[in-house]
């Protein structure tokens, strides 16, 4: 490992080389054997071999074998960092704090959800006043004996007597929906499934629901999703006598979902063909037989419900409003004509609406950075609410009736606290802030701008601990995104802490193809754009290393989901760039992604193999189709057996890849998760356990272990 330090122009110092010595395991690391079968697939004319494909098949003997020989050279590898146990433990400890959500009421109760530190799950808590202590409501931790199993919705009817959930067992993105009487606290008959992609909205006596048809149980993890359809389920009786809402039987590449305004008077459907842009529709349920109106029929633009007031439904749309807008459509003047403009497109990105005590709160992004302002009904400036720094607020919730709401606010130095906001004089009182074991003074965020390949102005936020010295010296995480309109906010985790505390550096690259400045910001990362948001994460680890913040030898680079095809394509592209990388649950078979579950939503942003223009470019860059016989940083991949979303097989073919043709004696390994999913719902003790493992990992292979 000593040539890795001096490749890299960095001479080591005595502490360093003690440390290198630590670096033995990676030494002569055999890895399992991987078979090989002849698959090939020819996109026009050009012929792309696929030899790793019979591990898309998570259920065979052969794949689950695979899996075990990789988890047992991985944690083999893994447990033999001295130093695990003791990051491990410190992890705990900053975790180990009380966690309360914003309080809600839902007819003559308050709800909120509690985590007394180490509970796997968080707990929904019900009191009869704000004052009250509460009382268990929903234990998720009783629903399973490893706590893999949780809560993932909660919806109350109007009168709160009932509340419809769903819950997800070990991860999965499927859910089953149950119903609970509030006074009794016990469930009723009421048992759903095949749900997915949905919420529920509650209507007289039932609600509405969206889920696929049945599936075939070897297909229920991999299977691709087809027909999603709207139902209505009246309280008691059995799934099968369920009323079809809406399905649309000649796009089967379609999902459906459902909202109701407050006062259950009006149900908007949308209707989506990708992960953005929808069409929808509204009926007014006040009235017997009413029709269901087409609003917008093209998928072109986003359109997302807020809530009525009397006949005008409002929407926040993206539609001639680039960083979005708040219009109001009367039910009986629904033509685009007669749309009304109530809150213009502003120079900030307009993220959330919430409608309360007669007025707007608007949570804008201002340089990725969250404000929060007041309007009238008609659209009117009121005033703003004065947040506690640089951070990331969420938006006001409470009862439309109301004189007052909640909102969360917190940054990469700041726990995650509950305001309770005054909505007619809009000042804030604290309302839970949390004790954790660590001094927030002793921490610096910063806010840097730096230029991108084609001279795009991109902000990163750096975080790291007080009297830190700028000699590139210091281990540093840079973590990305970049996809689907996403905004990468400031956000606190003990995790994070952790790693800063050791003298780390964590930095998040707000790239193009997310969400923070616009649908034009997002635009720019997609399809044939896409070598845009590589090029930003590029930049920003440079910009790190030119500013001494860091070096080439102690840089790491992390993202899950899109994020995992952004450290996948970085490190195949500039793989002398970065020492570590971390790519999670990623997508990164780019030629067959949409094969898979849901994968064919994302095509807005990717575009499709099975078009020839689009194959050109997703081939380019595609981490599966571009690893070559070179030496990679040191890698561990992550991903999980119930990974319904973006399938293991990703991973798994990328990690089989890697690890034919990496040509140093630095680790390339896969970490597979049991009975997990794509990150919603890890319970707590297997989230200490991969913190652990990514930070023994890192220090190890940059050798900065203090």
């Amino acid at each position: 490992m000593m040539a890795v330090v001096l490749i890299f122009g960095c001479t080591p110092s005595k502490k360093t080389m003690e440390q290198m010595n630590h670096h033995e395991p990676a030494m002569g690391i055999v890895y399992p054997k991987t078979k090989k079968v002849d698959t090939i697939t020819d996109y026009f004319g050009t012929k792309v071999a696929d030899p790793y494909r019979w591990l898309e098949d998570d259920n065979s003997a052969a794949t689950k074998s695979w899996v075990e020989a990789q988890n047992k050279l991985t944690f083999g590898y893994l447990n033999a960092i001295p130093y695990k146990a003791e990051i491990k433990a410190r992890l705990k400890t900053l975790w180990n704090y009380e966690k309360v959500s914003a309080p809600f009421r839902e007819g003559s109760h308050y709800y909120y959800y509690k985590n007394d530190g180490l509970q796997n799950q968080s707990i929904l808590y019900q009191a009869s006043g704000l004052k009250q202590e509460g009382k268990v409501f929903v234990d998720p931790n009783k629903l399973s004996s490893d706590g893999t199993t949780s809560l993932s919705s909660v919806e109350f009817s109007k009168d709160g007597k009932l509340m419809a959930y769903l819950i997800s067992e070990a991860g999965s993105d499927w859910r089953i929906g149950k119903v609970r009487h509030v006074d009794s606290g016990k469930d009723l008959e009421d048992n759903l499934r095949w749900i997915k992609f949905s919420g529920t909205s509650w209507a007289g006596h039932g609600f509405y629901y969206s889920r696929y048809p049945a599936s075939s149980d070897g297909q229920v993890l991999s299977g691709k999703n087809e027909y999603h359809s709207l139902y209505y389920h009246k309280i008691g009786d059995d799934q099968s006598r369920d009323q079809l809402v809406f399905r649309d039987d000649e796009h089967p590449l379609r999902n459906v979902y459902a909202s109701t305004s407050d006062d259950e008077r009006f149900l908007v459907v949308s209707v989506v063909e990708s992960t953005s842009g929808n069409a929808f529709k509204i009926k007014d349920l006040s009235k017997a037989n009413s029709p269901m109106i087409d609003v917008v029929t093209s998928f072109e633009k986003n359109f997302t419900f807020i809530d009525s007031e009397g006949d005008m439904l409002y929407f926040i749309t993206d539609d001639g409003a680039p960083k979005s807008k708040l219009i109001g459509i009367d039910i009986k003047k629904t033509e685009r004509s007669q749309w009304v403009t109530v809150i213009p497109e502003g120079e900030d990105k307009l993220e959330s609406v919430s409608l309360l005590d007669g007025k707007f709160f608007v949570n804008y992004l201002h340089n990725v950075a969250s404000e929060i302002k007041a309007f009238d009904i008609n659209g009117r400036l009121l005033g703003s609410v004065k947040l506690p720094g640089l951070g990331n607020a969420s938006g006001v919730s409470g009862r439309k009736e109301d004189n007052f709401g909640f909102y969360s606010f917190t940054s990469f130095n700041y726990p995650n606290s509950v305001f309770k906001l005054n909505t007619k004089t809009f000042e804030s009182d604290l309302y839970n802030k949390p004790t954790l074991d660590f001094e927030p003074d002793d921490f610096v965020v910063e806010q840097q701008w730096y230029k991108s390949k084609d001279g795009t102005s991109v902000p990163m936020f750096i975080t790291y601990k007080k009297g830190m010295k700028r000699d590139g010296q210091s281990p540093a995480m840079l973590y990305g995104y970049g996809g689907f309109d996403v905004s990468e906010t400031p956000n606190f985790s003990p995790s994070i802490i952790t790693f800063l505390e050791k003298g780390g550096i964590f930095a998040l690259a707000n790239i193009r193809g997310g969400g923070e400045f616009g649908e034009a910001w997002h635009k720019a990362g997609t399809k044939e754009r896409k070598q845009n948001v590589f090029d930003d994460f590029i930049a920003g680890a440079e910009f790190l290393i030119d500013q001494s913040y860091t070096s080439k030898s102690r840089l790491a680079i992390r993202g899950g989901s899109n994020g995992g095809l952004l450290v996948g394509a970085c490190m195949t592209q500039r793989p002398d760039l970065f020492a570590v990388a971390f790519p999670a649950v990623g997508v990164l078979d780019m030629l067959r992604y949409h094969e898979f579950t849901i994968g064919w939503a994302w095509a807005s942003d990717y575009g499709k193999s099975s078009d020839p223009e689009a194959f050109k470019y997703l081939y380019k860059y595609s981490p599966l189709h571009n690893v070559k016989a070179v030496r990679y940083p040191s890698t561990m991949i992550t991903t999980a057996d119930h990974d319904d979303r973006v399938v293991p097989a990703h991973s798994f073919k990328f990690a089989a890849t890697l690890q034919e043709k990496h040509t140093g004696t630095n680790p390339v390994l896969i970490r597979i998760e049991t009975s997990a999913g794509h990150g919603a719902g890890v319970p707590t003790d297997k989230r200490i356990e991969e913190a652990a493992d990514m930070w023994s990992f890192l220090f190890h292979e940059t050798g900065t272990w203090k």
